[in-house]
Order: structure tokens, then C-alpha cells, then sequence
């Protein structure tokens, strides 16, 4: 599998990587992945995201499980699953947009013709404060509404499509168009249906009783198939980020905490910006963790040496491929 993010890069060095340490992303031991995979849930209405969380950490016998952007209990839809190390990945996907399908009922009638106009107001960067029930301060915020339409009407009732940023809280949003239109108006239902590009239309989203089925099946008969089908590697969700390639000799030591210096780079993105964030991959394409350029790409590729990316956050487990690295003091021994 080569990833996206990994492609058409601009080699620096060549290197090759050692198959005793770590693994191809589409390539680990069931056990790797429940480390480094997600799923792609679809929660269905009724309980909360918290609740869902819960249930798949017994469903898979896990003791970590997170998941991107909570769904209110009475709404359904993709509601994205890092499982282990892979939580640590997921605050990628605030990074895009997300897709909602609304159910909205007006209090008395009002024509389409009176709608749509009023709907475009509520397009573009709108002011809003999160409703009295969210996991967020209650301050008013700025969020982008990158489309709104009306795509069908039935007396009071609505369907509408929201294509929005991360954090937009729709119910509010249909709350604010009824106090607009006149007679108010309350949302019925809400699915979410795109997370960061990954929609119903492209993906399959996992229902509970999938997980559960899969899992048992493993249990009963280690057959791996079905899990396989619904826990992609964690690296699937980081398409949105450009990707740069190090080597293994360079690996753990990032993962202890070091910055990446020039020397341990193998292949970085074409017109690298200062201050991107991109992730950190091994020559397998596993990811190592999320990091900020501090150089351009014409300095890493003419200079020998220097910090070129500072971590920001480290995904992987240290002591996954082997220490090579040197410490001048050993931090157990320093005396205060």
C-alpha cells in the first residue's frame, strides 16, 4: 500500500529499512493494528459518542479507544474510532470539513421561495455561541459554513445539506434560521455523513453489530478477515497532511522526545512551507508522529545538518524499531 501522502516526493537521501522492526501499515499482526487502526463508526441514534466509545472498548477487549468530534445522542453517522496509539492521530480530521444531512421542522408554514434567501445569510463565516448542553465553553465563535441548501420541502417539514467547519453546531444553526424566518424552527433529525473528505459515498461505515460479529468470529477462530474489512491502519486518516520520509536509525529517537535534524530525512514534500505540519513516516510508511517544518524544502536539501521539524506529537511507541542514538548524560544519573 502507498499512501497518498506519500507519493511524489522529493528524495533527499536513499536508505533501506530493516523488516525485523515495525511493519507495512497494511501488513501488521491483528494485535499492531488494534494499536494503530480506526474505524469508521456509524453510531447509531439514541446513545452518546461516550457511550459508543465504551461499548466497542469491551466489544474489542481494549483498554483505549477515542473518537473525532462528538455526535449528540439523538444523532447518527460517521463518527471516526482511533483505537490505542491512533487517538493520539485523530485531531487531523478537525482539520477538514464535515457534511450533515438535517431534518428541520418549521413551527407554521413558509414557501422555499422565503427560505432560500434567508439559508444564504447563514453561508460563509457566521457568529456562534455553542448551545447551553456542549463540551465546549459557552463563548461566541466564529465558524465556516462552506454550503447550505435546501433540498426539499414538505409542508413544515425540510431536508437540508451542511457542509461546514469542524465544531459548527447545526441544531444551533437551524435554531438561529427559524428566529430568522419568523416562527422558529427545531431540528428532528441529523446524520453526519463526511468527516475530512471520508463520506458514506466512498466509505463503508461500521455498524456496532459489525464490530461485535467480527470480532467474536476472530475469537472463536482467529479468522481475521472480517476484522481486517472494518479496521483500517490509522495512516488512511492522514491524507489531509503531506508526508516526509525518515530513516530507521531515526525513529526512536524521536519517538523519545528528539527533534528531526537533517541527517535522519530520506524524502520531504515538493515546495515545503515553513511552519506546514506534516507527518513523520518510516520507509514503510508507518507514522511516526505529526510535526512542524522549521526549514523549506531548498534548505533541507542543501544543508548537511540542523533541526528541520519539530515534533508536535509522537504517535508511535517507543522502542518499536531499535535504539541507536547517544546521549551525552544519562538523565537517570544527573545529578540536580
Amino acid at each position: 500500500m502507498i499512501l497518498p501522502q506519500l507519493q511524489n516526493l522529493v528524495k533527499i537521501d536513499d536508505d533501506e529499512t530493516n523488516d525485523t522492526f515495525g511493519h507495512f501499515p497494511d501488513q501488521r499482526p491483528i494485535s499492531t493494528l488494534f494499536e494503530y487502526g480506526l474505524i469508521f463508526l456509524d453510531k447509531p441514534p439514541g446513545p452518546t459518542s461516550h457511550e459508543v466509545v465504551s461499548w466497542v472498548k469491551k466489544m474489542l477487549n481494549l483498554s483505549k479507544i477515542g473518537h473525532s468530534g462528538t455526535l449528540d445522542p439523538g444523532t447518527s453517522g460517521l463518527l471516526p474510532l482511533g483505537l490505542g496509539e491512533a487517538t493520539k492521530a485523530l485531531s487531523v480530521l478537525t482539520l477538514g470539513p464535515k457534511e450533515y444531512y438535517a431534518l428541520a421542522r418549521l413551527h407554521s408554514y413558509i414557501s422555499a421561495k422565503k427560505i432560500e434567501p434567508v439559508i444564504k445569510e447563514f453561508t460563509g463565516d457566521i457568529y456562534q455561541r455553542p448551545p447551553q448542553r456542549s463540551a465546549v465553553r459557552r463563548a461566541t465563535r466564529i465558524r465556516t459554513v462552506y454550503s447550505f441548501d435546501l433540498l426539499e420541502q414538505h409542508e413544515r417539514l425540510l431536508l437540508m445539506r451542511i457542509l461546514c467547519q469542524a465544531g459548527t453546531y447545526v441544531r444551533k444553526i437551524i435554531y438561529d434560521l427559524g428566529e430568522v424566518l419568523g416562527p422558529g424552527a427545531t431540528m428532528v433529525e441529523l446524520r453526519r455523513t463526511m468527516v475530512s473528505g471520508f463520506s458514506e459515498g466512498t466509505e463503508r461505515f461500521v455498524r456496532l453489530h459489525d464490530v461485535f460479529d467480527a470480532f467474536q468470529l476472530y475469537k472463536d477462530s482467529l479468522d481475521e478477515i472480517k476484522l481486517r474489512e472494518l479496521i483500517r491502519p490509522i495512516e488512511y486518516a492522514l491524507q489531509a497532511l503531506r508526508g516526509v520520509v525518515i530513516r530507521d536509525t531515526a525513529v526512536d529517537a524521536l519517538c523519545h522526545g528528539a527533534q528531526l535534524a537533517i541527517p535522519g530525512i530520506i524524502a520531504i514534500p515538493r515546495d515545503l512551507r515553513r511552519g506546514e505540519l506534516v507527518g513523520i513516516y518510516t520507509i514503510k510508511g508507518e507514522i511516526v508522529g505529526l510535526s512542524e517544518a522549521v526549514m523549506v524544502s531548498s534548505e533541507i536539501e542543501t544543508k548537511n545538518n540542523g533541526f528541520a521539524f519539530v515534533m508536535k506529537r509522537i504517535i508511535m511507541k517507543p522502542n518499536t524499531y531499535p535504539k541507536v542514538w547517544r546521549t551525552s548524560v544519562d538523565p537517570r544519573k544527573a545529578t540536580p
